[in-house]
């Protein structure tokens, strides 16, 4: 899958490039031990860095990266860029703008005080090939990020000429000191729009015995899914 990237001239060499998620996968999750001892079972277990589907969704596409610092303090936000002149007329000139509270009234993302949600800025366009769309998210289980990412599809095979915003709640109050340039923003991945079909059967005496083989075998080797059934992915993306 090609994705073309596209920036003003002036930041090529100074902006945070979007970056494969798989090279920006947080220091917790590298520094976690493989596995943690449980009061409840009185044994060692498995932790979540030794599951293959939390770790490859966090891997899954590529992060779109805050492009400078940005100090947080008493609810406002700060910061000091030094952006050169930029070539077009429309582009944004801060890291950061905002929704007003009104656009999400009545639901869960409106907040008690009517604060209003921040909005990414992005500096790069995302151009996809034909038939698919940007599916664009919270970067997967970073739930130590103090903001919420919101949720949204862009067709960016068709609407590519601009840089898509990527709207977010503040979610830690409690927070207070520097989100650095390179921080992810938004997880985001191609997800073809080519129309579902949903076909549902019942389970044959072939597919109840493979389900009993299948459910024995994980009880009984840690990493089966891993060693058998998991497709391998690339170490790194270009």
């Amino acid at each position: 899958m090609k994705i073309i990237f596209r920036c003003d001239p002036a930041l090529r060499d100074t902006l945070p490039r979007p970056t494969p998620a798989l090279q920006a996968l947080p220091e917790w999750l590298r520094e976690m031990p493989g596995a943690a001892f449980s009061d409840l079972r009185g044994r060692e277990v498995r932790t979540v860095k030794q599951c293959p589907p939390f770790v490859d969704a966090m891997r899954h596409g590529f992060v779109m990266r805050l492009p400078c610092d940005v100090t947080y303090a008493d609810g406002r936000f700060f910061w000091d860029w030094n952006l050169p002149s930029l070539a077009g007329e429309t582009q944004p000139r801060s890291p950061l703008s905002f929704h007003v509270s009104a656009q999400v009234a009545g639901t869960p993302l409106a907040a008690a005080d009517g604060r209003t949600l921040v909005k990414f800025n992005s500096f790069w366009t995302v151009e996809l090939e034909p038939g698919y769309s940007l599916f664009a998210t919270h970067p997967v289980n970073r739930e130590d990020l103090p903001f919420r990412t919101l949720t949204g599809i862009v067709d960016s095979d068709r609407f590519n000429a601009v840089g898509i915003l990527f709207p977010a709640a503040w979610t830690d109050d409690g927070f207070a000191g520097v989100l650095p340039a390179g921080t992810p923003v938004a997880q985001c991945f191609p997800v073809s729009r080519e129309a579902i079909s949903l076909v549902f059967e019942e389970l044959t005496p072939d597919r109840i015995e493979a389900h009993d083989q299948v459910a024995n075998a994980l009880h009984g080797a840690p990493g089966l899914y891993r060693k058998a059934y998991r497709d391998r992915r690339p170490s790194s993306d270009k």
